[in-house]
């Protein structure tokens, strides 16, 4: 009784411990085979044994690990990426990464340090990126200058900084952003700018910090890559304090929260003196805006004035000769010629995206800007009965248009001749009407890219996609096709060039065998979302090595003869279909199981048939279509009595010959 009682103690203790293991073998999820893992918010306050020492990239945010020392991660001497987002570490001791030559990027975020060793980052050659967000620090000095020669970005959001100052000994030569957002930070001095001038093209984040005041002279002479003062309520000290500096992007934005200074000409005079190429004052208030109030602005060669509550630009502004790029995203014209385009001569790109009011596009209002090459105007309220040559008149090297998201935009042929060399025009989500049976896009022999998705097209009009010859990319999304049919003549045959098609979410029933056959370079066809069934894989039968979605389709049983179709496509989703796993379908079973390399998201590749296997991925279907053995006993059976009445019957037939003759 006892040796059983011990055998039956044994094997308990076994079983624990195997189900600990496999438990264990669970908690980190791996990415990439023996190199990356996923270790969060599993409450681990170790390194998991089960981890491979070949770990080169670990997420271990949200554990406990209060104290880290050199032994915490020795084992893992590959390193290069280590995230340890909220552990709750209050103490980094001596040499903690001594053994992590190769480590680049450090996230500390969020955990409340009280201590630092002076050697904490000895070890890692090429530290590049370190992250103590919100980690308590009032004082640079906190920070432990020793090997740290090769940071390159250095995250300080969220703390409790109130100066800028490096200290003597830390290592900003190779320094390229510094972010000190979300800070206590309102004054610069001197002193605290000169610190910084060993990194050169610097990027420096003080958003969040509401400047105050800057000493006269303490930006002279340097130059920044970046510099993001947003949500400063005097921008007029920024100005002023940055004179004599160079800048290639200034961020000056605000925030809806904050109570702001209006803008006035006074706020830009420092502009003046500065050598900036980039600002943004998206949702500033103006106080008197006129065209004095960019007399300063003479070098922009990119203005964002995003939500600035603007309803019109003033003319007559001069001197803007250098812009290229102007934004007008989020304001309130009544129409297009309201923002004085002909200020701007040089504009190259230009965006007037999410009008809140609805856009009325004028004749010729953009006429004067003969070197755009991109025009947004999405999201804008436009109706216009006759696109777009008068409205678009004399760009002619505009080659990317978007008007997506719009209302009523009908069209005559050749609705684009002001434009020809347009590549990508984006129409999707606009209600297209075309004069049929004709084709507004004629003489755009250099598009390339054509979004015509949800926009209510007559898709019978065959002539529609005329004049064409080097369109690649279409997108038909959620177009409808009479009768839920594409049938063999068809508005794609004048696209031959084609290599992306995009005809989901179209209520298609079937489509032609040979629906496609002029289509002969493509690469990617997604017919996702329709009411397909398998036989209209026949119309893809001269393609191959294309990217095909057929996911949440009607699919169901797919024909042997439908395979070396399936066979010669390199990517191939057949996810959310009725698939069938019964021996009906035995052979699409078997070749899925064989090719499974070129199938994606496998996981929503389920049964639907028979009820027993719903739910259930394909590649875990096991069936057995064979004869059994009582088939077997039954054939036997039966072909026994067919010889015994074969016999009788030859036997009947020769006696009544015989009684015959």
């Amino acid at each position: 009784m006892a040796s059983l009682i011990i055998c039956c103690f044994l094997v308990v203790l076994f079983s624990a411990c195997h189900e600990v293991s496999s438990t264990s073998d669970q908690l980190c999820i791996e990415k990439e085979a023996n190199k990356t893992y996923n270790c969060e918010n599993l409450g681990l306050s170790e390194i998991p044994e089960t981890l491979p020492n070949t770990t080169e990239f670990l997420e271990f945010s949200f554990n406990f690990l209060p104290t880290i020392q050199n032994t915490t991660f020795s084992r893992l001497i590959d390193l290069t990426f280590l995230d340890l987002t909220r552990c709750q570490i209050n103490w980094i001791h001596d040499d903690t990464f001594q053994s992590h030559h190769q480590l680049s990027t450090l996230i500390l975020t969020g955990n409340p340090l009280i201590f630092m060793a002076e050697t904490a980052f000895n070890g890692p050659k090429s530290l590049k990126h370190l992250f103590l967000i919100q980690t308590g620090i009032s004082s640079l000095e906190f920070i432990p200058p020793h090997n740290l020669e090769n940071l390159e970005s250095l995250h300080l959001g969220s703390n409790h900084i109130s100066s800028i100052k490096l200290p003597n000994d830390f290592p900003a030569g190779n320094l390229k952003v510094l972010d000190f957002q979300n800070n206590a930070i309102h004054y610069f001095s001197r002193e605290d700018v000169n610190s910084l001038k060993q990194a050169t093209n610097l990027s420096l984040n003080f958003n969040g910090n509401d400047i105050k005041g800057i000493e006269p002279g303490a930006f002279s002479s340097q130059f920044f890559q970046s510099l993001n003062f947003g949500g400063t309520r005097d921008l007029s000290v920024i100005f002023s304090g940055l004179r004599n500096s160079t800048i290639q992007s200034l961020w000056l934005g605000t925030f809806e929260d904050i109570d702001n200074q209006y803008l006035s000409s006074a706020t830009f005079q420092g502009l003046c003196d500065t050598s900036v190429e980039s600002i943004n004052l998206q949702k500033h208030h103006f106080s008197d805006f006129s065209s004095t109030t960019f007399r300063c602005f003479a070098q922009l060669q990119n203005l964002d004035l995003t939500a600035t509550h603007l309803q019109e630009l003033p003319s007559g502004i001069e001197g803007m000769n250098s812009l290229k790029k102007l934004v007008l995203n989020v304001n309130k014209f009544d129409q297009l010629c309201q923002i004085n385009a002909a200020n701007f001569p040089s504009l190259t790109h230009l965006y007037v995206k999410g009008n809140m009011k609805k856009l009325h596009l004028g004749t010729g209002c953009l006429e004067k800007l003969e070197n755009l090459q991109k025009l947004d105007l999405s999201h804008s309220g436009i109706e216009a009965s006759d696109c777009c040559n008068l409205q678009l008149k004399n760009l002619p090297r505009l080659q990317s248009l978007n008007l997506s998201y719009n209302e009523l935009i009908g069209f005559q042929r050749e609705a684009f001749q002001a434009c020809p060399q347009l590549e990508i025009l984006d129409l999707s989500f606009t209600h297209l009407h075309v004069s049929a049976p004709q084709s507004p896009f004629q003489n755009l022999h250099h598009l390339k890219i054509l979004n015509l998705s949800h926009s209510f097209l007559d898709t019978s009009n065959q002539l529609l996609l005329a004049g064409l010859p080097d369109l690649r990319h279409l997108n038909l999304q959620g177009n409808r096709f009479q009768d839920g049919s594409i049938p063999k003549n068809n508005l794609l045959q004048t696209v031959g060039s084609l290599e992306i098609l995009v005809l989901s979410s179209s209520d298609l029933l079937s489509i032609d065998q040979q629906a496609f056959h002029s289509l002969d370079k493509m690469s990617h066809v997604d017919l996702s979302h329709n009411n397909l069934t398998s036989n209209s894989i026949d119309a893809l039968s001269h393609l191959k090595g294309i990217y095909l979605n057929l996911a949440a389709n009607a699919i169901g049983i797919i024909s042997p003869h439908l395979l070396s179709i399936l066979s010669q496509q390199s990517t191939i989703n057949l996810s959310h279909n009725p698939l069938d796993c019964t021996c009906s379908n035995i052979h699409f079973l078997t070749w899925y199981k064989e090719n499974l390399q070129k199938l994606e998201d496998l996981e929503e590749t389920v049964c639907a048939n028979p009820p027993s296997l719903q739910g259930v991925q394909l590649s875990d279907v096991r069936l057995s279509c064979g004869i059994t053995p009582v088939g077997i006993l039954f054939l036997t059976v039966f072909f026994l009595l067919v010889s015994i009445l074969l016999i009788f019957a030859i036997k009947f037939f020769l006696r009544w010959k015989y009684q015959h003759i």
